[in-house]
């Protein structure tokens, strides 16, 4: 997927862009801490779910929508471990699925060696914020790795676009909304409030 191809895809109103490998190692620490905390297995998170709670976090409602799922990887990887469905090839990619939010088309891609993973992201971010048809972005990047990178180029967005930042704390300026990804991801992996509390 180069430049180009993204110039030229047909994009829909709602985009979520996610570093995935950055998802499954936040996924793992939440599945070994609570693990512990509350004395029970903790079941791979569940795919659907998440990138629900995610575009209900991103100011998705209930209705016919059509939102894209992009998961950037790098190369060596070929699936996630603590997410079900998990593999890139065979249950991720060019696979759809539609719930009471509309439908959503997953796509993944490997970074090849030729650029960085960051960089690649950058790229993929700023085509998708610059896009008119694009009305709403949810964005998930390895936030200790890329958030300055994030922030950059969010800085040229379209101030009519609602983008949504997802990192596990809350971080510092940008010209757009913050969400604790941490929230999404427990709801995935099916810990309750209470069990915390308790």
């Amino acid at each position: 997927m180069n430049e180009d191809v993204l110039q030229h895809e047909k994009w829909s109103e709602n985009v979520i862009l996610a570093d995935a490998d950055y998802i499954d190692n936040v996924a793992f620490d939440l599945i070994v801490n609570f693990e512990r905390m509350i004395g029970r297995r903790i079941q791979p998170a569940d795919m659907a779910r998440w990138i629900d709670c995610i575009a209900l976090d991103g100011g998705l409602r209930e209705g016919e929508h059509q939102t894209q799922v992009i998961f950037i990887h790098d190369k060596s990887s070929e699936k996630l471990n603590n997410f079900v469905p998990g593999k890139f090839a065979e249950d991720l990619d060019g696979k759809a699925f539609k719930d009471h939010l509309g439908e959503f088309v997953i796509s993944s891609f490997p970074v090849e060696n030729i650029v960085s993973k960051e960089d690649f992201f950058m790229d993929v971010l700023a085509v998708v914020s610059n896009q008119k048809d694009v009305k709403r972005v949810m964005v998930i990047p390895d936030a200790e790795v890329m958030y300055d990178a994030v922030r950059k180029t969010l800085h040229y967005a379209d101030n009519e676009k609602r983008i949504t930042v997802f990192a596990m704390q809350p971080m510092v300026g940008g010209n757009f909304r913050q969400e604790i990804l941490g929230y999404s991801l427990m709801n995935a992996l099916g810990i309750k409030a209470d069990e915390i509390k308790g």
